[in-house]
């Protein structure tokens, strides 16, 4: 006969601690991603029309003012894209969307590759980024590269090597 003191006792599984962060981060890429993916059909439903004359009729339907600097340059700059840059500009825009939807997945699926991935990803644009800000300094320009900043930091948190050793010390 056995006893209830003779069986060796079970081990039961902690439940996993979601991390919130990770999850955020994670929906954050994905629409990030799906923002991406509808800006790259955007470029591809350009493709065989006068962007000029788009161009102009978006600054006349938001009651722009055709003769202010920023807008003029934007217009110059329109005329240079044609078909063929269109098509890579796109390409490039859906290569960045997968990106942030292997990152975004991921994340939230909470897988290690992932932290590590977009850890990478996140700091290699960073340089850009205050390239960008010290070249055209701009309050949405600041708050992205404070919101990558902020993920670089907690990422880098998260994936040091004595977060993962306590995270594995079983505990009586």
């Amino acid at each position: 006969m056995v006893s209830v003191t003779d069986v060796p006792a079970r081990r039961v599984a902690k439940p996993h601690k979601h991390q919130r962060g990770l999850v955020l981060i994670g929906a954050l890429k994905l629409l990030k991603g799906a923002l991406f993916v509808a800006v790259g059909f955007g470029l591809l439903r350009m493709l065989h029309h006068d962007l000029y004359i788009l161009a102009l009729r978006a600054v006349e339907v938001l009651r722009l003012d055709p003769d202010r600097r920023a807008i003029s340059k934007l217009l110059e700059k329109v005329t240079l894209l044609n078909d063929h840059k269109l098509k890579q500009l796109s390409a490039v825009v859906f290569v960045y969307a997968s990106l942030d939807f292997i990152e975004g997945t991921g994340l939230v699926l909470e897988k290690r590759w992932a932290e590590y991935f977009t850890l990478i990803l996140t700091t290699a644009f960073l340089p850009l980024e205050a390239i960008k800000l010290v070249r055209h300094p701009n309050p949405w320009i600041f708050l992205l590269a404070l919101v990558n900043v902020v993920v670089v930091v907690y990422l880098a948190w998260l994936v040091r090597p004595m977060h993962h050793a306590a995270a594995k010390v079983p505990t009586a």
